[in-house]
């Protein structure tokens, strides 16, 4: 009996300095040739001028790599440009945000924006004078309160929901819970004042800014946290229930400590999701100028509240106040996305 032979495998051709000097040729030739269609035509605008200079960039680079290596390594090579050029594209206004804020906001970063409050700061205050303390804390806080009554209620949203697909009920709560994920911030935020500020007059607070915050915050730890059980193995689940281990049992004694990594990182998703909002906590905590450490009683402050007061305002000290806040807030949700990445790491290498 002969033996089949598996087909010769074919590999990509890697980028070298023929490779890169073939695209700089191309990239040059399509610039120069897009210059001169502008210049003699009523073509005009850096977009038009953009995609038609990268259209013929395509066609002169792919018929160059037909040439010199072939119609079935130049799939390979077309595909590596796209994707890095989409990747590209979408990478570049990341950085152009974040160098703009960072360029607005570090002349106000100053000793006193996180140690002092705006309560007695005037108008006309320069940007040393005063800070964000206060909305800072407000932020921590109200963040915080989300995340304690999301957390619990969205992980064990999701292992109903993975372990127990099968079920009509568990088809009507992934329906609520998509439904929830396209709710607007300003409907959660109207919902948590109808109902705690108007109906049961517990007035403006931390605590009613951090329900606010935790109807967002639920459905995206939900989401997320089902899709990293559903990568659990099912050997895992199959061999725990061999064992004679209940279906709790085995749940938090193999599924949730298995895709703990993930967990954490839906965490801080729905972190991301909510630390910037505001219009929820206009409805909800209202705002103050001083420092109120007690979430559960009188109006206090956040970030994007800070933010949004000041930013407003036509003087330019409190302009930069207003984009320093904005860089603290950024900063604080990075360091979030650092320490869940190095503590996802550090759980990975344990496991081993």
């Amino acid at each position: 009996m002969t033996a089949i032979a598996s087909p010769e495998r074919r590999a990509t051709r890697h980028l070298d300095v023929a490779g890169l000097a073939q695209a700089g040729a191309c990239a040059l030739m399509a610039v120069v040739v897009t210059a001169l269609l502008f210049a003699i035509s009523p073509l005009d605008g850096t977009l038009g001028f953009g995609l038609v200079a990268y259209a013929l960039f395509l066609t002169a680079y792919a018929g160059v790599l037909t040439l010199t290596i072939g119609p079935l390594k130049r799939n390979d090579c077309l595909a590596t440009v796209i994707i890095a050029s989409v990747a590209l594209l979408t990478f570049v206004p990341l950085v152009l945000i974040l160098g703009f804020v960072v360029l607005k906001g570090v002349p106000g970063l100053t000793n006193a924006f996180f140690t002092q409050t705006m309560e007695t700061v005037g108008p006309l205050d320069p940007p040393d004078v005063g800070g964000a303390r206060h909305a800072i804390v407000g932020t921590l806080q109200q963040v915080g309160i989300a995340v304690l009554i999301s957390v619990p209620f969205g992980v064990l949203t999701a292992v109903f929901l993975s372990e127990f697909a099968g079920r009509r009920v568990a088809r009507v709560i992934r329906f609520l819970v998509d439904a929830m994920s396209g709710i607007p911030s300003i409907v959660a935020g109207l919902f948590i004042y109808t109902l705690f500020v108007l109906r049961l007059g517990h007035g403006f607070s931390g605590l009613n800014a951090g329900l606010a915050l935790s109807v967002l915050m639920l459905p995206t730890v939900t989401r997320t946290a089902e899709e990293v059980l559903a990568l659990v193995p099912g050997s895992l689940r199959e061999a725990a229930l061999a064992l004679g281990a209940p279906d709790w049992r085995m749940v938090v004694r193999v599924v949730l400590p298995t895709a703990r990594t993930g967990l954490i990182t839906a965490v801080v998703l729905g972190v991301a999701r909510v630390a910037g909002e505001t219009a929820p906590l206009l409805m909800t905590a209202l705002g103050s100028d001083g420092m109120n450490t007690n979430p559960f009683e009188g109006q206090q402050s956040s970030l994007p509240l800070f933010v949004f007061k000041l930013i407003r305002n036509p003087l330019e000290g409190q302009v930069t106040r207003a984009w320093a806040g904005a860089l603290v807030l950024i900063a604080i949700v990075l360091v979030l996305f650092t320490v869940a990445r190095l503590a996802a790491a550090r759980l990975r290498r344990e496991t081993r």
